[in-house]
């Protein structure tokens, strides 16, 4: 049974407010500050943080709830199953993908030339690219679990795009996935995205040993 339509506004405005860094790992909710924010009564915002926690995206810190994060093995458990989805779903898209899916996919990469010195911007724009690929994979139930995994990326609290160099990185390799989808190759296409993914989790790692680092 579908749940009421204020549920799922409610859900969908907290988990986009934790895509979107409005509320970062840490950070706590408060239901009725909820309520207040997003003009919504404080019933489906309970049932929302409900739902939220069932999927492991917020955790208890004593009574309150607040937004999880991730520890080191979390993380690259995350990067693993990314990985594997994400390939799969290119390899589907290169045997799926309709000629205008793929000038979308085209279009995607032109305009985010554009976007080379806004990381945060481009983190945006990286996840819609993610997402056209998993559509055109033209299979629903890989989807869904992409959908899954993606939420679950927003518990990163900040994009490996932003370090130096990496978003001219993710350009050139948006660009060879795209490539190998239109070309029908699934296997270049698989490899494509699968070393993307790879080099984003490197960088990532880079990223978390420095901050080690400076704090000692």
């Amino acid at each position: 049974m579908s749940p009421p339509p204020a549920q799922k506004d409610a859900y969908a405005l907290i988990l986009e407010a934790i895509d979107g860094g409005q509320y970062r790992p840490g950070d706590r909710l408060v239901e009725s500050e909820l309520a207040e924010r997003f003009g919504v009564s404080r019933t489906p915002i309970r049932e929302a943080l409900q739902r939220l926690e069932t999927q492991s995206l917020l955790s208890r810190d004593r009574r309150s709830l607040i937004v999880a994060s991730l520890d080191h093995n979390q993380m690259a458990e995350l990067y693993v199953v990314r990985g594997a989805l994400e390939g799969l779903a290119a390899r589907l898209a290169a045997r799926h993908a309709t000629p205008e899916e793929v000038r979308v996919l085209r279009d995607m990469l032109e305009a985010d030339e554009a976007l080379v010195a806004d990381p945060e911007a481009l983190s945006r724009a990286n996840r819609r690219f993610h997402k056209q690929i998993h559509l055109a994979s033209h299979n629903r139930f890989l989807v869904q679990q992409l959908d899954l995994v993606h939420r679950s990326m927003a518990l990163l609290a900040h994009t490996s795009i932003a370090a130096e160099g990496r978003s001219r990185d993710t350009l050139d390799e948006h660009a060879a996935i795209v490539r190998a989808i239109e070309a029908g190759d699934g296997d270049a296409a698989d490899k494509a995205l699968r070393d993307h993914i790879s080099k984003a989790f490197i960088t990532r790692l880079r990223l978390d040993a420095a901050k080690v680092e400076a704090a000692e």
